[in-house]
């Protein structure tokens, strides 16, 4: 059988978390989950799983059950348990430097001061895996970034924020059905 995809939302575990910036990975692996039609569950790997079918293609939805810095371990568990190719791993996230809710698509690159992308590529040994970048903006004023991504979305961004997260579920989709070029050419717009 094909390897399938296997999409990871970055976040950090708990009720504490769940409004987030840093969460916007769970949030959008939830509403795959929901397009899937099922649960994630805890496997050994130390994330939640899903295994299910999206756009027509085999698929594994997860999250860590690790906070963001160290989530390499679970993510590097789960490829491991799954063997998909390398760019057959999709990991969504938030990013500082795209305004809130513009979504960009890529393979590979830096981490941009993103720890939770850090700690996946030290643990794979490898940058090369699709990151489908979810923009939270930058903090106001001198705020801390790391205090920053730990807020939740302000009011205003609340309003628009399931809107974006469908939108960058349907991102992944296109991503899973397409491939990368055409996902970026519909996405890419804004």
């Amino acid at each position: 059988m094909d390897a399938p995809v296997v999409v990871v939302g970055l976040g950090n575990p708990g009720p504490r978390y769940e409004g987030n910036r840093h969460n916007i990975g769970f949030l959008v692996v939830d509403e795959l989950a929901a397009r899937v039609g099922g649960k994630l569950k805890a496997h050994k790997s130390g994330a939640e799983v899903l295994e299910g079918r999206l756009a027509g293609h085999r698929v594994v939805l997860a999250k860590p059950r690790s906070f963001m810095n160290v989530s390499g371990g679970p993510v590097s568990s789960v490829v491991k348990f799954y063997k998909p190719p390398l760019e057959q791993l999709v990991v969504v996230h938030d990013e500082l430097d795209l305004p809130f809710g513009q979504i960009r698509l890529k393979v590979g690159g830096g981490e941009n001061g993103h720890n939770g992308l850090r700690s996946i590529s030290k643990s794979l040994g490898t940058r090369e895996y699709t990151r489908v970048r979810f923009g939270i903006g930058r903090p106001p004023g001198r705020m801390d970034p790391a205090d920053y991504v730990l807020k939740d979305f302000s009011p205003t961004e609340r309003k628009e924020l399931a809107f974006e997260v469908d939108r960058c579920a349907d991102a992944v989709e296109a991503l899973v059905e397409q491939g990368l070029i055409a996902a970026q050419n519909t996405f890419h717009v804004s």
